[in-house]
């Protein structure tokens, strides 16, 4: 009997910790999406100074505002771009990077203060402990990553990095995947192939996962270049289905990093690939799986991405508008977690 209730409340505290770790995730994935609300806004740069403490609060009184005000007008973005700004202007983009980086500090507070209470009260697995020592050194690392990419445009050309964006996009999406994947493992245990399953479907999953990750990365760099300003036609770009000048700098390599036109071809090639592949293995993951859950998965994974694509194509044609390009983003990490759920179900108990 006492077994039996040690048991019952392990498997309690599994769903309780897993159930913590979603909402972990759930808090991660509203920072990508304000982070791109940031980015496309031109809010990233209004922030000057990084006070990872004192920084909690913000400017309260006038006197407050008008002292960040003063240190905003010593950058290069407001000396070169928005010259003549006024402190209601200032505080419309103001706003939108506090709002980040208090959300930041909240999702560091979400996880570390359970953390350390189940950690004290001996509730947490011992293969648990190094996985959540991870998630908070990544959170930690993506903080300093964040100012890193920040001041990257506080320099002469306040233009912010598309390789640190990108970078800090990708450290996200890491962090994101990893803590749905450990919370997966508390809340269910894995099915595995059933008999009769395609043998090459969880293959395929992950191929997807990864060909989404990439894609994602392009989109970073889509957004550090402003490419998608350019050729905003679909499916041609300058009247060719390749653009010209498409490998036009030296040396080649460069192209696929500083490049607007190769960097937006390729974006949209991996996007096309990515409903390709998922729209094969839906056809024939659906006709050969026999679990009802796995196709219902599949099919929304079709649909998702199919909606992804569509709403990328209106994007580009509309000349990026803020309200659908952060939409376009969350998507994009919609379709990652159907995928990563798709491939957890699969993976061997």
């Amino acid at each position: 009997m006492i077994q039996a209730n040690i048991f019952v409340t392990s498997a309690a505290h599994r769903r309780t910790q897993g159930v913590w770790l979603l909402i972990c995730c759930l808090l991660v994935y509203l920072m990508v999406v304000l982070g791109g609300a940031t980015r496309l806004t031109g809010s990233g740069l209004s922030m000057v100074r990084w006070e990872p403490v004192s920084g909690i609060l913000p400017p309260l009184g006038t006197a407050a505002w008008e002292l960040e005000f003063e240190s905003y007008k010593s950058s290069p973005e407001y000396q070169k771009k928005n010259i003549g700004m006024d402190l209601k202007g200032f505080k419309s983009i103001y706003w939108f990077e506090y709002s980040h980086r208090l959300l930041g500090r909240t999702v560091g507070l979400v996880f570390l203060l359970p953390f350390l209470y189940f950690l004290v009260r001996r509730r947490l697995e011992r293969r648990m402990i190094p996985k959540m020592l991870l998630m908070f050194l990544l959170g930690g690392f993506q903080g300093l990553l964040g100012w890193y990419m920040v001041k990257s445009g506080l320099v002469d050309d306040p233009h912010v990095s598309q390789y640190r964006l990108t970078a800090h996009l990708l450290a996200a999406v890491a962090i994101y995947g990893y803590i749905f994947w450990v919370a997966l493992g508390l809340l269910r245990r894995p099915v595995g192939m059933s008999q009769g399953d395609p043998p090459w479907l969880r293959g395929a999953l992950i191929a997807i996962s990864i060909l989404v990750v990439i894609t994602l990365a392009t989109g970073g760099l889509v957004a550090g270049t402003r490419a998608g300003l350019v050729f905003n036609t679909f499916p041609l770009m300058g009247g060719s289905l390749v653009p010209p000048g498409y490998l036009a700098m030296e040396p080649v390599s460069i192209n696929f990093f500083e490049n607007v036109a190769t960097i937006q071809f390729n974006h949209r090639l991996l996007a096309i690939a990515t409903l390709v592949v998922v729209l094969f293995t839906a056809f024939f993951g659906i006709r050969e799986a026999r679990a009802v859950r796995l196709r219902q998965g599949l099919w929304l994974l079709l649909g998702i991405v199919s909606i992804q694509v569509a709403v990328g194509i209106t994007v580009l044609l509309f000349y990026v508008p803020v309200s659908l390009a952060v939409v376009h983003q969350g998507l994009a990490l919609l379709v990652l977690t159907v995928a990563l759920y798709l491939t957890h179900r699969l993976s061997h108990p």
